[in-house]
Protein backbone atom coordinates (compact mmCIF):
# COMPACT_ATOMS: atom_id res chain seq x y z
CA UNK A 1 0.00 0.00 0.00
CA UNK A 2 2.98 1.94 1.17
CA UNK A 3 4.62 2.08 -2.80
CA UNK A 4 1.11 2.78 -4.33
CA UNK A 5 0.60 5.76 -2.19
CA UNK A 6 4.00 7.03 -3.01
CA UNK A 7 3.42 6.32 -7.16
CA UNK A 8 -0.19 8.06 -6.53
CA UNK A 9 0.52 10.99 -5.01
CA UNK A 10 4.67 11.51 -5.54
CA UNK A 11 5.63 11.06 -2.09
CA UNK A 12 7.97 9.95 -0.41
CA UNK A 13 8.57 6.94 1.55
CA UNK A 14 8.14 8.85 5.05
CA UNK A 15 5.92 11.09 3.53
CA UNK A 16 3.43 7.79 2.22
CA UNK A 17 3.75 6.71 6.05
CA UNK A 18 2.50 9.66 7.17
CA UNK A 19 -0.21 10.46 5.08
CA UNK A 20 -1.65 6.68 6.52
CA UNK A 21 -1.20 8.02 9.80
CA UNK A 22 -3.01 11.65 9.15
CA UNK A 23 -5.88 9.40 8.00
CA UNK A 24 -6.15 6.91 10.93
CA UNK A 25 -5.94 10.60 13.08
CA UNK A 26 -8.51 11.84 11.19
CA UNK A 27 -11.07 8.90 12.04
CA UNK A 28 -10.10 8.90 15.42
CA UNK A 29 -11.05 12.35 15.61
CA UNK A 30 -14.03 11.73 14.20
CA UNK A 31 -15.04 8.84 15.88
CA UNK A 32 -14.64 11.19 19.45
CA UNK A 33 -17.25 13.25 18.21
CA UNK A 34 -19.69 10.30 18.10
CA UNK A 35 -19.38 10.11 22.02
CA UNK A 36 -21.08 13.20 23.31
CA UNK A 37 -23.92 11.63 21.06
CA UNK A 38 -23.95 8.79 23.04
CA UNK A 39 -23.69 10.60 26.53
CA UNK A 40 -26.79 12.33 25.16
CA UNK A 41 -28.68 9.24 24.45
CA UNK A 42 -28.02 8.08 28.24
CA UNK A 43 -28.94 11.21 29.41
CA UNK A 44 -32.08 11.92 27.48
CA UNK A 45 -33.52 7.82 28.42
CA UNK A 46 -33.27 9.39 32.24
CA UNK A 47 -34.62 12.30 31.35
CA UNK A 48 -37.45 10.50 29.52
CA UNK A 49 -37.92 7.49 32.91
CA UNK A 50 -38.43 10.61 35.42
CA UNK A 51 -34.99 12.47 35.54
CA UNK A 52 -31.05 11.92 35.93
CA UNK A 53 -30.73 9.70 39.45
CA UNK A 54 -28.27 11.40 42.40
CA UNK A 55 -25.86 8.60 42.02
CA UNK A 56 -26.13 9.19 37.71
CA UNK A 57 -24.84 12.25 37.55
CA UNK A 58 -21.41 12.16 38.58
CA UNK A 59 -21.92 9.66 35.91
CA UNK A 60 -22.71 11.92 33.27
CA UNK A 61 -20.33 15.01 34.78
CA UNK A 62 -17.04 12.90 34.42
CA UNK A 63 -18.70 11.52 31.27
CA UNK A 64 -18.73 15.20 29.17
CA UNK A 65 -14.84 15.83 31.13
CA UNK A 66 -13.72 12.54 29.27
CA UNK A 67 -15.70 13.44 25.88
CA UNK A 68 -14.34 17.19 25.99
CA UNK A 69 -10.79 15.70 26.62
CA UNK A 70 -11.00 12.90 24.04
CA UNK A 71 -12.16 15.40 21.07
CA UNK A 72 -8.66 17.45 22.77
CA UNK A 73 -6.70 14.90 22.48
CA UNK A 74 -7.63 13.68 18.95
CA UNK A 75 -7.31 16.79 17.95
CA UNK A 76 -4.10 17.55 18.75
CA UNK A 77 -2.90 13.72 17.23
CA UNK A 78 -4.95 14.70 14.03
CA UNK A 79 -3.23 18.40 13.76
CA UNK A 80 0.59 16.91 14.24
CA UNK A 81 0.00 13.65 12.34
CA UNK A 82 -1.50 15.71 9.18
CA UNK A 83 0.03 19.51 8.81
CA UNK A 84 3.36 19.21 10.40
CA UNK A 85 4.09 15.86 8.58
CA UNK A 86 2.38 17.81 5.08
CA UNK A 87 5.28 20.64 5.76
CA UNK A 88 7.80 18.42 6.34
CA UNK A 89 7.01 15.94 3.19
CA UNK A 90 6.74 19.33 1.08
CA UNK A 91 10.25 20.13 1.60
CA UNK A 92 11.20 16.46 0.99
CA UNK A 93 9.13 16.79 -1.85
CA UNK A 94 10.91 19.94 -3.57
CA UNK A 95 14.05 18.74 -2.94
CA UNK A 96 13.28 15.23 -4.31
CA UNK A 97 12.00 17.31 -7.47
CA UNK A 98 15.24 19.41 -7.64
CA UNK A 99 17.91 16.52 -7.12
CA UNK A 100 15.78 14.50 -9.92
CA UNK A 101 16.18 17.48 -12.21
CA UNK A 102 20.01 17.52 -11.64
CA UNK A 103 20.34 14.19 -12.53
CA UNK A 104 17.89 13.77 -15.72
CA UNK A 105 19.83 14.50 -19.23
CA UNK A 106 19.22 18.00 -20.54
CA UNK A 107 17.40 16.67 -23.29
CA UNK A 108 14.37 16.74 -20.98
CA UNK A 109 14.51 20.61 -20.76
CA UNK A 110 14.54 20.72 -24.57
CA UNK A 111 10.61 19.93 -23.98
CA UNK A 112 10.12 22.29 -21.10
CA UNK A 113 10.67 26.03 -20.00
CA UNK A 114 11.12 27.89 -16.96
CA UNK A 115 7.84 28.99 -16.21
CA UNK A 116 6.59 25.69 -16.64
CA UNK A 117 9.09 23.92 -14.19
CA UNK A 118 8.98 26.63 -11.37
CA UNK A 119 5.73 26.41 -11.39
CA UNK A 120 5.65 22.55 -10.34
CA UNK A 121 8.74 22.79 -7.74
CA UNK A 122 6.69 25.87 -6.12
CA UNK A 123 3.06 26.23 -7.30
CA UNK A 124 2.04 21.99 -7.25
CA UNK A 125 4.18 21.49 -4.53
CA UNK A 126 1.99 23.80 -2.80
CA UNK A 127 -1.28 23.04 -4.03
CA UNK A 128 -0.51 19.17 -2.76
CA UNK A 129 0.42 20.82 0.43
CA UNK A 130 -2.66 21.96 0.76
CA UNK A 131 -4.66 18.37 -0.20
CA UNK A 132 -2.69 16.43 2.12
CA UNK A 133 -2.89 18.84 5.41
CA UNK A 134 -6.75 19.32 4.43
CA UNK A 135 -8.35 17.44 1.89
CA UNK A 136 -7.10 13.57 1.65
CA UNK A 137 -6.86 12.40 5.30
CA UNK A 138 -9.91 14.31 6.15
CA UNK A 139 -11.89 12.57 3.19
CA UNK A 140 -9.92 8.66 3.77
CA UNK A 141 -11.11 10.22 8.04
CA UNK A 142 -14.75 10.50 6.88
CA UNK A 143 -14.92 7.64 5.01
CA UNK A 144 -13.70 5.26 7.31
CA UNK A 145 -15.21 6.70 10.61
CA UNK A 146 -18.91 6.54 8.41
CA UNK A 147 -18.66 3.39 7.41
CA UNK A 148 -17.82 2.24 11.49
CA UNK A 149 -20.39 4.33 12.18
CA UNK A 150 -23.08 2.68 9.46
CA UNK A 151 -22.12 -1.08 10.74
CA UNK A 152 -23.46 0.18 14.08
CA UNK A 153 -26.70 1.86 12.83
CA UNK A 154 -27.37 -0.61 11.23
CA UNK A 155 -26.82 -3.60 14.09
CA UNK A 156 -28.83 -1.20 16.50
CA UNK A 157 -31.71 -0.94 13.31
CA UNK A 158 -31.08 -1.69 9.97
CA UNK A 159 -34.32 0.35 8.79
CA UNK A 160 -33.49 3.55 9.99
CA UNK A 161 -30.18 2.93 8.89
CA UNK A 162 -30.59 2.27 5.50
CA UNK A 163 -33.39 5.24 5.70
CA UNK A 164 -30.57 7.24 6.53
CA UNK A 165 -27.63 5.90 4.55
CA UNK A 166 -28.80 5.39 1.17
CA UNK A 167 -28.17 8.63 0.31
CA UNK A 168 -24.18 8.14 0.58
CA UNK A 169 -23.40 6.11 -2.08
CA UNK A 170 -25.29 8.18 -4.40
CA UNK A 171 -23.65 11.61 -3.65
CA UNK A 172 -20.16 9.94 -3.53
CA UNK A 173 -21.08 8.18 -7.33
CA UNK A 174 -22.16 12.11 -8.52
CA UNK A 175 -18.86 13.27 -7.07
CA UNK A 176 -17.07 10.64 -8.61
CA UNK A 177 -18.73 10.67 -11.57
CA UNK A 178 -17.21 13.93 -12.13
CA UNK A 179 -13.67 12.49 -12.26
CA UNK A 180 -13.25 12.92 -16.37
CA UNK A 181 -14.94 15.93 -16.22
CA UNK A 182 -12.68 17.74 -13.83
CA UNK A 183 -9.52 16.19 -15.25
CA UNK A 184 -10.07 17.98 -18.76
CA UNK A 185 -10.87 21.46 -17.03
CA UNK A 186 -7.97 21.22 -14.96
CA UNK A 187 -6.01 20.39 -17.66
CA UNK A 188 -7.15 23.36 -20.09
CA UNK A 189 -7.06 25.71 -16.77
CA UNK A 190 -3.25 24.64 -16.59
CA UNK A 191 -2.35 25.20 -20.01
CA UNK A 192 -3.80 28.43 -20.39
CA UNK A 193 -1.55 29.35 -16.84
CA UNK A 194 1.41 27.94 -17.97
CA UNK A 195 0.54 30.10 -21.84
CA UNK A 196 0.01 33.24 -19.19
CA UNK A 197 3.30 32.73 -16.95
CA UNK A 198 5.39 31.87 -20.64
CA UNK A 199 3.91 35.52 -21.57
CA UNK A 200 4.28 36.79 -18.83
CA UNK A 201 8.04 35.87 -18.24
CA UNK A 202 8.88 36.83 -22.11
CA UNK A 203 7.49 39.92 -21.36
CA UNK A 204 9.70 41.08 -18.77
CA UNK A 205 13.05 39.38 -20.84
CA UNK A 206 12.45 41.07 -23.78
CA UNK A 207 11.08 44.12 -22.62
CA UNK A 208 13.80 46.16 -24.22
CA UNK A 209 13.25 44.37 -27.80
CA UNK A 210 9.30 44.68 -27.76
CA UNK A 211 10.27 48.84 -26.67
CA UNK A 212 12.83 48.97 -29.57
CA UNK A 213 10.51 47.74 -31.88
CA UNK A 214 7.35 50.12 -30.44
CA UNK A 215 5.95 46.55 -29.96
CA UNK A 216 4.62 47.23 -26.64
CA UNK A 217 0.88 47.39 -27.09
CA UNK A 218 0.92 45.07 -29.53
CA UNK A 219 2.30 42.38 -27.15
CA UNK A 220 0.41 43.62 -24.25
CA UNK A 221 -3.14 42.80 -25.97
CA UNK A 222 -2.09 39.33 -26.53
CA UNK A 223 -0.81 39.00 -22.61
CA UNK A 224 -4.07 40.56 -21.72
CA UNK A 225 -5.90 37.57 -23.80
CA UNK A 226 -3.94 34.98 -21.96
CA UNK A 227 -4.48 36.50 -18.75
CA UNK A 228 -8.45 36.69 -19.21
CA UNK A 229 -8.33 32.81 -20.93
CA UNK A 230 -6.68 32.01 -16.69
CA UNK A 231 -9.56 33.91 -15.62
CA UNK A 232 -12.49 32.60 -17.77
CA UNK A 233 -10.89 28.70 -17.11
CA UNK A 234 -10.86 29.56 -13.22
CA UNK A 235 -14.68 30.29 -13.37
CA UNK A 236 -15.21 27.46 -15.31
CA UNK A 237 -13.36 25.08 -12.84
CA UNK A 238 -15.21 26.07 -10.41
CA UNK A 239 -18.19 25.78 -11.85
CA UNK A 240 -17.64 22.19 -12.93
CA UNK A 241 -16.69 21.17 -9.04
CA UNK A 242 -19.94 23.25 -7.87
CA UNK A 243 -22.20 21.82 -10.18
CA UNK A 244 -21.40 17.93 -8.95
CA UNK A 245 -20.25 18.92 -5.52
CA UNK A 246 -23.81 21.26 -4.70
CA UNK A 247 -26.26 18.03 -6.46
CA UNK A 248 -24.52 15.73 -4.55
CA UNK A 249 -24.90 17.65 -1.03
CA UNK A 250 -28.67 18.36 -2.59
CA UNK A 251 -28.93 14.24 -2.31
CA UNK A 252 -27.34 13.92 1.06
CA UNK A 253 -29.95 16.49 2.49
CA UNK A 254 -32.78 14.02 1.54
CA UNK A 255 -31.22 11.28 4.16
CA UNK A 256 -32.43 13.71 7.07
CA UNK A 257 -36.15 13.73 5.64
CA UNK A 258 -36.24 10.16 4.54
CA UNK A 259 -34.90 9.40 8.53
CA UNK A 260 -37.29 11.50 9.75
CA UNK A 261 -40.00 10.16 7.61
CA UNK A 262 -39.04 6.24 8.19
CA UNK A 263 -39.03 7.10 11.86
CA UNK A 264 -42.01 8.70 12.11
CA UNK A 265 -44.21 5.70 10.14
CA UNK A 266 -42.12 3.00 12.59
CA UNK A 267 -42.69 5.45 15.63
CA UNK A 268 -46.73 5.55 14.65
CA UNK A 269 -46.63 2.01 13.84
CA UNK A 270 -45.16 1.31 17.30
CA UNK A 271 -42.15 -0.90 16.09
CA UNK A 272 -39.90 1.85 17.03
CA UNK A 273 -39.25 3.97 20.59
CA UNK A 274 -38.90 7.66 20.69
CA UNK A 275 -35.66 6.82 22.02
CA UNK A 276 -33.85 5.34 19.57
CA UNK A 277 -36.03 7.90 16.59
CA UNK A 278 -34.23 10.56 18.56
CA UNK A 279 -30.54 9.00 19.06
CA UNK A 280 -30.79 8.25 15.16
CA UNK A 281 -31.83 12.38 14.00
CA UNK A 282 -29.16 13.13 16.34
CA UNK A 283 -26.44 10.97 14.57
CA UNK A 284 -27.78 11.68 11.01
CA UNK A 285 -27.48 15.47 11.50
CA UNK A 286 -23.92 14.63 12.93
CA UNK A 287 -23.05 12.32 9.99
CA UNK A 288 -24.05 14.59 7.55
CA UNK A 289 -21.76 17.28 8.35
CA UNK A 290 -18.57 16.23 8.02
CA UNK A 291 -19.56 14.01 4.58
CA UNK A 292 -20.59 17.60 3.22
CA UNK A 293 -16.65 18.61 3.51
CA UNK A 294 -15.63 15.03 2.58
CA UNK A 295 -17.50 15.68 -1.13
CA UNK A 296 -16.02 18.79 -1.44
CA UNK A 297 -12.27 17.31 -0.35
CA UNK A 298 -12.82 14.00 -2.67
CA UNK A 299 -13.48 16.69 -5.66
CA UNK A 300 -10.41 18.23 -4.59
CA UNK A 301 -8.22 15.16 -4.49
CA UNK A 302 -9.53 14.45 -8.10
CA UNK A 303 -8.63 17.79 -8.99
CA UNK A 304 -4.79 16.96 -7.79
CA UNK A 305 -4.25 14.02 -10.45
CA UNK A 306 -2.75 16.92 -13.21
CA UNK A 307 -0.59 18.25 -10.52
CA UNK A 308 0.96 14.98 -9.53
CA UNK A 309 1.16 13.29 -13.71
CA UNK A 310 3.48 17.04 -13.79
CA UNK A 311 5.38 15.97 -10.62
CA UNK A 312 5.65 12.47 -11.86
CA UNK A 313 6.88 13.37 -15.64
CA UNK A 314 10.05 14.78 -13.42
CA UNK A 315 10.33 11.90 -10.90
CA UNK A 316 9.83 9.14 -13.46
CA UNK A 317 11.74 10.50 -15.99
CA UNK A 318 15.10 8.25 -16.71
CA UNK A 319 18.35 9.62 -14.99
CA UNK A 320 21.87 9.58 -15.90
CA UNK A 321 23.99 7.24 -13.81
CA UNK A 322 27.51 5.75 -13.98
CA UNK A 323 30.56 4.45 -11.88
CA UNK A 324 31.78 7.42 -9.79
CA UNK A 325 35.16 6.11 -10.51
CA UNK A 326 37.02 7.42 -13.19
CA UNK A 327 39.29 4.98 -15.42
CA UNK A 328 40.57 6.86 -18.52
CA UNK A 329 44.16 6.76 -19.29
CA UNK A 330 45.34 10.25 -20.67
CA UNK A 331 42.37 12.72 -22.35
CA UNK A 332 41.59 11.93 -25.83
CA UNK A 333 38.46 12.77 -26.86
CA UNK A 334 37.40 9.90 -29.52
CA UNK A 335 33.89 9.91 -31.41
CA UNK A 336 33.06 6.13 -32.53
CA UNK A 337 30.75 6.15 -35.14
CA UNK A 338 28.11 8.63 -33.11
CA UNK A 339 24.44 8.76 -34.13
CA UNK A 340 22.16 11.28 -32.05
CA UNK A 341 18.57 12.21 -32.40
CA UNK A 342 16.28 14.51 -30.22
CA UNK A 343 13.21 13.20 -28.82
CA UNK A 344 11.29 14.42 -31.70
CA UNK A 345 12.72 11.84 -33.96
CA UNK A 346 14.56 14.67 -36.15
CA UNK A 347 18.27 13.17 -36.19
CA UNK A 348 21.37 15.68 -35.70
CA UNK A 349 24.27 13.48 -36.24
CA UNK A 350 24.90 10.41 -38.50
CA UNK A 351 28.24 8.52 -38.21
CA UNK A 352 30.61 10.72 -36.64
CA UNK A 353 33.74 9.26 -35.67
CA UNK A 354 36.91 11.49 -34.97
CA UNK A 355 39.65 12.08 -32.23
CA UNK A 356 40.40 15.47 -30.55
CA UNK A 357 44.34 14.55 -29.15
CA UNK A 358 45.65 15.77 -25.50
CA UNK A 359 47.92 19.06 -26.15
CA UNK A 360 46.36 19.70 -29.29
CA UNK A 361 43.73 22.25 -30.60
CA UNK A 362 40.57 20.85 -32.61
CA UNK A 363 37.91 22.84 -34.14
CA UNK A 364 34.68 22.26 -34.88
CA UNK A 365 33.49 24.49 -37.92
CA UNK A 366 30.80 23.99 -40.88
CA UNK A 367 27.83 25.55 -41.94
CA UNK A 368 24.64 26.20 -39.05
CA UNK A 369 22.82 23.26 -38.01
CA UNK A 370 25.64 21.23 -39.01
CA UNK A 371 25.56 19.54 -35.53
CA UNK A 372 28.96 21.53 -33.64
CA UNK A 373 27.56 22.68 -30.86
CA UNK A 374 25.51 19.38 -30.19
CA UNK A 375 29.17 17.42 -30.51
CA UNK A 376 30.19 19.34 -27.49
CA UNK A 377 27.42 18.41 -25.47
CA UNK A 378 27.53 14.87 -26.00
CA UNK A 379 31.13 14.86 -25.58
CA UNK A 380 30.53 16.57 -21.96
CA UNK A 381 27.71 13.91 -21.56
CA UNK A 382 24.90 16.81 -21.19
CA UNK A 383 23.19 14.35 -23.92
CA UNK A 384 23.61 10.43 -24.08
CA UNK A 385 24.11 9.24 -27.62
CA UNK A 386 21.44 7.44 -29.80
CA UNK A 387 24.06 5.06 -31.55
CA UNK A 388 27.81 4.80 -31.14
CA UNK A 389 30.03 5.51 -28.30
CA UNK A 390 32.15 8.44 -27.12
CA UNK A 391 35.40 7.45 -25.43
CA UNK A 392 38.04 10.07 -23.03
CA UNK A 393 41.31 8.41 -22.84
CA UNK A 394 39.50 5.07 -23.43
CA UNK A 395 37.02 5.51 -21.12
CA UNK A 396 33.63 4.94 -22.47
CA UNK A 397 31.05 8.23 -20.73
CA UNK A 398 28.26 6.83 -21.12
CA UNK A 399 29.34 4.45 -18.14
CA UNK A 400 30.72 7.21 -15.62
CA UNK A 401 28.65 9.12 -13.94
CA UNK A 402 28.00 13.03 -15.22
CA UNK A 403 28.68 14.60 -12.53
CA UNK A 404 32.38 12.68 -12.19
CA UNK A 405 32.80 12.85 -15.48
CA UNK A 406 32.27 16.84 -15.81
CA UNK A 407 35.18 17.08 -13.31
CA UNK A 408 37.45 16.01 -16.42
CA UNK A 409 36.12 18.99 -18.25
CA UNK A 410 36.30 23.16 -17.97
CA UNK A 411 33.55 25.03 -20.60
CA UNK A 412 33.36 28.81 -21.71
CA UNK A 413 30.35 29.10 -23.33
CA UNK A 414 29.09 31.97 -25.07
CA UNK A 415 26.40 32.66 -23.48
CA UNK A 416 27.71 33.20 -20.01
CA UNK A 417 25.61 32.58 -17.36
CA UNK A 418 26.39 35.02 -13.75
CA UNK A 419 25.01 35.11 -10.65
CA UNK A 420 23.67 37.86 -8.56
CA UNK A 421 26.47 38.08 -6.42
CA UNK A 422 30.26 39.94 -6.42
CA UNK A 423 32.71 39.14 -8.94
CA UNK A 424 34.60 36.80 -6.49
CA UNK A 425 31.93 34.53 -5.59
CA UNK A 426 30.67 34.24 -9.13
CA UNK A 427 34.42 33.02 -10.36
CA UNK A 428 34.60 30.39 -6.90
CA UNK A 429 31.47 29.13 -8.48
CA UNK A 430 34.52 27.21 -10.78
CA UNK A 431 36.13 25.55 -7.94
CA UNK A 432 34.03 26.23 -4.81
CA UNK A 433 36.96 25.33 -2.59
CA UNK A 434 39.60 27.74 -3.81
CA UNK A 435 40.97 30.41 -1.52
CA UNK A 436 40.52 34.31 -2.29
CA UNK A 437 44.37 33.82 -3.53
CA UNK A 438 43.68 31.38 -5.67
CA UNK A 439 40.48 33.10 -7.53
CA UNK A 440 42.19 36.39 -8.17
CA UNK A 441 45.39 34.19 -9.59
CA UNK A 442 42.74 32.89 -11.95
CA UNK A 443 41.01 35.89 -12.39
CA UNK A 444 44.06 37.98 -13.01
CA UNK A 445 45.17 35.24 -15.70
CA UNK A 446 41.81 35.96 -17.50
CA UNK A 447 42.77 39.73 -17.63
CA UNK A 448 39.80 40.16 -15.43
CA UNK A 449 42.01 42.57 -13.17
CA UNK A 450 41.85 45.25 -16.18
CA UNK A 451 37.95 46.00 -15.13
CA UNK A 452 37.47 44.41 -11.63
CA UNK A 453 40.06 46.95 -9.74
CA UNK A 454 38.38 49.77 -11.54
CA UNK A 455 34.99 48.97 -10.17
CA UNK A 456 33.56 50.95 -6.52
CA UNK A 457 33.98 47.90 -4.05
CA UNK A 458 36.64 46.09 -6.53
CA UNK A 459 36.09 42.48 -6.53
CA UNK A 460 33.76 42.44 -4.14
CA UNK A 461 31.50 44.32 -6.28
CA UNK A 462 28.16 43.04 -6.89
CA UNK A 463 27.42 42.73 -10.60
CA UNK A 464 23.43 42.20 -10.31
CA UNK A 465 21.34 39.75 -11.90
CA UNK A 466 23.24 37.54 -14.44
CA UNK A 467 26.08 40.47 -14.24
CA UNK A 468 23.54 42.59 -16.06
CA UNK A 469 26.39 45.65 -14.57
CA UNK A 470 29.24 44.67 -16.74
CA UNK A 471 29.91 44.42 -20.92
CA UNK A 472 29.90 41.17 -22.55
CA UNK A 473 33.39 41.41 -22.74
CA UNK A 474 34.13 41.15 -18.74
CA UNK A 475 31.20 38.91 -18.52
CA UNK A 476 33.06 36.63 -20.93
CA UNK A 477 36.26 37.30 -19.11
CA UNK A 478 34.93 35.87 -15.44
CA UNK A 479 33.53 32.59 -17.60
CA UNK A 480 37.29 32.53 -18.86
CA UNK A 481 38.74 32.81 -15.04
CA UNK A 482 35.88 30.16 -13.79
CA UNK A 483 37.90 27.57 -16.44
CA UNK A 484 41.43 28.59 -14.97
CA UNK A 485 40.20 28.19 -11.77
CA UNK A 486 38.73 24.70 -11.87
CA UNK A 487 42.09 23.72 -14.24
CA UNK A 488 40.45 20.61 -15.93
CA UNK A 489 42.61 18.43 -18.84
CA UNK A 490 40.21 19.02 -21.03
CA UNK A 491 38.77 22.64 -22.39
CA UNK A 492 35.31 23.22 -24.62
CA UNK A 493 35.15 26.49 -25.92
CA UNK A 494 31.78 27.16 -27.54
CA UNK A 495 31.91 30.47 -29.82
CA UNK A 496 33.81 32.04 -27.03
CA UNK A 497 34.51 34.97 -28.50
CA UNK A 498 32.07 35.32 -31.30
CA UNK A 499 30.04 38.24 -29.97
CA UNK A 500 32.93 40.80 -29.36
CA UNK A 501 34.70 43.74 -30.35
CA UNK A 502 38.02 43.06 -31.86
CA UNK A 503 39.75 44.80 -28.96
CA UNK A 504 37.78 42.40 -26.34
CA UNK A 505 38.32 39.58 -28.85
CA UNK A 506 42.37 40.21 -28.60
CA UNK A 507 42.57 40.63 -24.83
CA UNK A 508 39.85 37.06 -24.12
CA UNK A 509 42.23 35.06 -27.11
CA UNK A 510 45.25 35.85 -25.10
CA UNK A 511 43.72 34.83 -21.85
CA UNK A 512 42.52 31.32 -24.01
CA UNK A 513 46.22 30.80 -25.16
CA UNK A 514 47.02 30.78 -21.47
CA UNK A 515 44.24 28.04 -20.59
CA UNK A 516 44.59 25.54 -23.20
CA UNK A 517 48.19 25.42 -22.79
CA UNK A 518 48.64 21.21 -23.03
CA UNK A 519 45.25 20.07 -22.48
CA UNK A 520 42.70 18.28 -24.80
CA UNK A 521 40.85 21.19 -26.88
CA UNK A 522 37.71 21.47 -28.30
CA UNK A 523 36.49 24.81 -29.74
CA UNK A 524 33.45 25.45 -31.80
CA UNK A 525 33.48 28.86 -33.91
CA UNK A 526 32.44 30.32 -37.08
CA UNK A 527 34.98 32.95 -37.71
CA UNK A 528 37.75 30.89 -39.71
CA UNK A 529 40.51 33.33 -38.57
CA UNK A 530 39.95 32.06 -34.73
CA UNK A 531 40.59 28.33 -35.61
CA UNK A 532 43.42 29.50 -38.22
CA UNK A 533 45.88 27.90 -35.85
CA UNK A 534 44.25 24.65 -35.38
CA UNK A 535 46.31 21.74 -34.57
CA UNK A 536 43.14 19.92 -36.75
CA UNK A 537 39.59 20.78 -38.61
CA UNK A 538 36.93 18.77 -38.38
CA UNK A 539 34.05 20.11 -40.74
CA UNK A 540 30.72 18.94 -39.51
CA UNK A 541 27.64 19.11 -41.95
CA UNK A 542 24.62 18.07 -42.20
CA UNK A 543 25.10 15.85 -39.34
CA UNK A 544 27.97 14.08 -40.74
CA UNK A 545 31.55 15.07 -40.42
CA UNK A 546 32.47 15.68 -43.83
CA UNK A 547 36.39 16.79 -43.55
CA UNK A 548 39.21 16.39 -41.43
CA UNK A 549 42.39 17.23 -41.37
CA UNK A 550 45.43 20.22 -40.96
CA UNK A 551 44.00 23.65 -41.95
CA UNK A 552 46.67 24.01 -44.57
CA UNK A 553 45.91 20.35 -46.10
CA UNK A 554 42.32 21.33 -45.97
CA UNK A 555 42.55 24.74 -48.02
CA UNK A 556 44.74 22.67 -50.94
CA UNK A 557 41.19 20.34 -50.87
CA UNK A 558 39.37 23.28 -51.83
CA UNK A 559 36.13 21.28 -49.92
CA UNK A 560 33.65 22.83 -47.58
CA UNK A 561 36.61 24.28 -45.54
CA UNK A 562 38.40 26.21 -47.99
CA UNK A 563 35.06 27.92 -49.67
CA UNK A 564 33.95 29.31 -45.94
CA UNK A 565 37.74 30.48 -45.70
CA UNK A 566 36.93 32.08 -49.23
CA UNK A 567 32.98 33.55 -48.23
CA UNK A 568 34.64 34.76 -44.96
CA UNK A 569 37.47 36.91 -46.77
CA UNK A 570 35.06 38.45 -49.13
CA UNK A 571 32.51 39.51 -46.67
CA UNK A 572 35.30 41.38 -44.36
CA UNK A 573 35.56 43.58 -47.78
CA UNK A 574 31.99 44.69 -47.51
CA UNK A 575 31.22 48.16 -47.06
CA UNK A 576 28.13 50.01 -46.77
CA UNK A 577 27.31 51.76 -50.51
Amino acid sequence: MIKRLQKRYALSEQGAKDLVKGCLACVLQNLSFMFPVGLLYFLVGDLMNGGVPGEKLAFYIVGCAACIGLILITTFIQYNATYFATYRESGVRRITLAERLRKIPLSFFGKKDLADLTSTIMADCTFLEQSFSHFIPELAGSIISTVLISISLLMFDWRMALAALWVLPVAFAIVGFSARVQERLNQKAMDVKMACADGIQECIETVRDLKANNAEQEYLKGLEKKIRAVEYRSILNEFGLAAFVVSASLVLKLGIATAALTGSVLLIGGSLDVLTFFMFLLVVSRLYDPLQGALQNLAAVISTRTNIARMNEILDHPVQQGENRLSNKGYDITFDHVGFAYNTGETVLKEVSFTAKQGEVTALVGPSGGGKTTVSRLAARFWDVSRGRILVGGMDISKIDPETLLSLFSIVFQDVTLFDNTILENIRIGNKDATDEQVLAAAKLANVDEFAEKLPEGWHTNIGENGCELSGGERQRISIARAFLKNAPIILLDEATASLDVENETSIQTALSRLIADKTVLVIAHRMRTVAGADKIVVLSEGSVAEEGVPETLLEQDGLYARMVKLQSESQNWKLA
